[in-house]
C-alpha cells in the first residue's frame, strides 16, 4: 500500500474554517533589514549572477529588459538584452506574461551562452483563440561588449502555446550537479485548470501528454531527435515511458512560477501559486506528482467549486497509482494574495536564517494592497534537506514533513511589511538573497518604482 504523502493531517497544514483559509503561523516573527541596491526599474522579477568572475549581477525586468548591476553598484543605463519588441503586448495594469527569467549556461565564461523565457504573440498557426506562445530561447553574448547580448543570435529552443494570459510559470535554471536545463510551466491559465485549452477530465497538470503544469528537464548541449534543439536526459523519469512526454521531470503543479536549487544540498524547491484558498511550497523529486488539480495543497479540490474543499476522503494517488506529494509549506489567503517563492538561505549576512526557506507574499491580505510581506519556513528538528530523496518513489512521509512558517518583519517598517509588491527573489554567488519589489500592480513602462533590495540583518 502506498504511503500517504499529502500532509493532509499535519497540524502545520493550512486550515479551512467558516469559508476561509487559516494559516498556521509560529511566533515570534523573524526580523530582517532590506538594503536597496538598485532602483529605477519597472517590474523586476529576478536577479542572477553568472559564474564568470566579473561580479556583475543581472536583473530581469518583466517589460522585456535585462539590466546589468556592476560590482560597484552602478546600474548600467543600456540594457544587456532588450526584448520589448518581441513580447506580446502587456497589460500595464496587471499581467503575468513578459520576460520572466534568465539563466546563464554553466560554461558561460567560455561559451557566452544564455537562456531566457518570455511571452511572445501567439505563433502563426497557433490554436485559434489562444493567448500567446512562450519562448525558451538561447542568445549569445555580443562580441563587441561583455555587457551586451547579441539580439540577433536568438535560437528558439522550445515554443509553448498557452490558452490564457496567466499561469506562465517561467523560471529556468541549470542543475548544479547535472548541468541540464530545468523549466517550470504553469497549467495554461484561466482558473481551476479547466476550460478551453485544458484537458477535460483531468486538467493539463495531470495530463502526461502535455508540458503545461509540469517541470521539464532537457539537455541543451546536444541536439535531439526529430530536429529538436535539445536532447532528453537519459535518466529523465519518463524518458522511455509510453504515453508520457519524455521532457517531464515532475507534474501536477498549478503555477510553479518560482523555482530554486538549494545551494547547500542541491535539492530543487518550488513555490506554486494556488487557486482561491491555499499557497504551497514543494521539494521537487524526480518523477513526482504534486497533486493539482486533484488537490489544492494538502486539501481536496473540486474544479466546479473552488471556494471550499470537498469533504474527503480524496485521492492520495494519481492515475498511475503514484503517490501525490503534498507541500512542505502551506499558507492561506488570510495571509496574502499569492505566494512568491525564494531560496533556502545559505548566505552569511543573516545567520539566523541559515538553512531556512525565505519567501514572500505578493501584496498582503485584504485591503493592504502593495503591502507585500516576507515569510520564512524552518525545517523540522533534526531534518536534513540533503537526505531528501532525489527520486519521488523513494520519498517517505517522514521525509516530507511540513516546515514551520513564521512572518519576517522588516526592521524599519512601522507595520513590518515590505510596503511594496513583492515580485520575486534572487541569489548571488555569495548566496545572499535579494527581494524584487515595485509599487505598481502591473508592468507599467511609464513608471519606474521597481527596486532590488538585499536581505541584511535587522538587528
Amino acid at each position: 500500500m502506498t504511503s500517504d504523502l499529502t500532509n493532509q493531517a499535519s497540524p502545520l497544514a493550512c486550515a479551512y474554517r467558516n469559508g476561509q483559509s487559516h494559516t498556521q503561523l509560529a511566533t515570534p516573527p523573524a526580523v530582517v533589514g532590506l538594503e536597496k541596491v538598485a532602483g529605477g526599474l519597472v517590474a523586476p522579477m529576478m536577479l542572477v549572477e553568472p559564474g564568470d568572475g566579473s561580479g556583475r549581477r543581472f536583473i530581469v525586468d518583466q517589460v522585456g529588459l535585462v539590466r546589468v548591476l556592476m560590482p560597484g553598484g552602478e546600474l548600467l543605463e543600456e540594457p544587456f538584452l532588450d526584448l520589448r519588441d518581441r513580447l506580446v503586448a502587456l497589460n500595464p495594469r496587471y499581467d503575468e506574461r513578459g520576460l520572466l527569467s534568465l539563466a546563464f549556461h554553466p560554461g558561460y565564461r567560455e561559451n557566452g551562452r544564455l537562456f531566457v523565457f518570455y511571452s511572445a504573440p501567439l505563433r502563426p498557426g497557433g490554436p485559434k483563440g489562444w493567448n500567446c506562445t512562450n519562448h525558451l530561447s538561447e542568445f549569445g553574448v555580443s562580441r563587441e561588449s561583455p555587457d551586451r547580448a547579441d539580439p540577433g543570435s536568438e535560437r528558439v529552443i522550445l515554443a509553448i502555446d498557452k490558452p490564457a494570459h496567466n499561469h506562465n510559470g517561467g523560471p529556468i535554471l541549470f542543475g548544479p550537479d547535472d548541468g541540464y536545463l530545468y523549466l517550470a510551466l504553469g497549467d495554461g491559465g484561466g482558473a481551476d485548470d479547466h476550460g478551453p485549452g485544458h484537458t477535460p477530465d483531468s486538467g493539463n497538470a495531470q495530463d502526461p501528454t502535455k508540458l503545461l503544469g509540469k517541470i521539464v528537464r532537457i539537455d541543451i548541449d546536444r541536439p535531439g531527435e526529430d530536429e529538436k534543439a535539445y536532447a532528453i536526459p537519459p535518466d529523465n523519469p519518463f524518458a522511455n515511458a509510453t504515453g508520457i512526454l519524455p521532457e517531464i521531470y515532475a507534474m501536477g503543479l498549478r503555477n510553479p512560477a518560482y523555482l530554486s536549487f538549494d545551494a547547500g544540498t542541491g535539492r530543487l524547491v518550488t513555490a506554486s501559486a494556488g487557486q482561491a484558498l491555499f499557497e504551497t511550497v514543494y521539494v521537487v523529486a524526480k518523477g513526482g506528482n504534486y497533486g493539482w488539480r486533484i488537490r489544492e495543497g494538502t486539501h481536496c479540490f473540486d474544479p466546479a467549486d473552488n471556494t471550499r474543499p470537498p469533504a474527503g476522503p480524496c485521492p492520495t494517488v494519481g492515475a498511475r497509482g503514484e503517490p501525490l506529494i503534498g507541500p512542505i509549506v502551506e499558507v492561506g489567503h488570510d495571509l496574502g494574495t499569492v505566494i512568491v517563492g525564494g531560496f533556502v538561505y545559505r548566505g552569511a549576512a543573516v545567520p539566523e536564517l541559515a538553512g531556512k526557506y525565505i519567501f514572500g507574499d505578493w501584496s498582503g491580505a485584504g485591503s493592504e494592497g502593495d503591502s507585500g510581506r516576507l515569510l520564512v519556513a524552518t525545517p523540522p528538528p533534526g531534518f536534513d534537506l540533503g537526505e531528501y530523496p532525489l527520486e519521488a518513489d523513494r520519498v517517505t512521509a517522514e521525509q516530507n514533513r511540513m516546515w514551520t512558517t513564521r512572518e519576517v518583519r522588516v526592521a524599519v517598517s512601522s507595520d513590518g511589511a515590505v510596503n511594496a509588491y513583492v515580485r520575486g527573489f534572487g541569489e548571488d554567488l555569495a548566496r545572499e538573497v535579494y527581494v524584487m519589489v515595485n509599487r505598481e500592480m502591473g508592468p507599467d513602462p511609464s513608471t519606474a518604482t521597481g527596486e532590488v533590495l538585499k536581505l541584511v540583518t535587522g538587528v
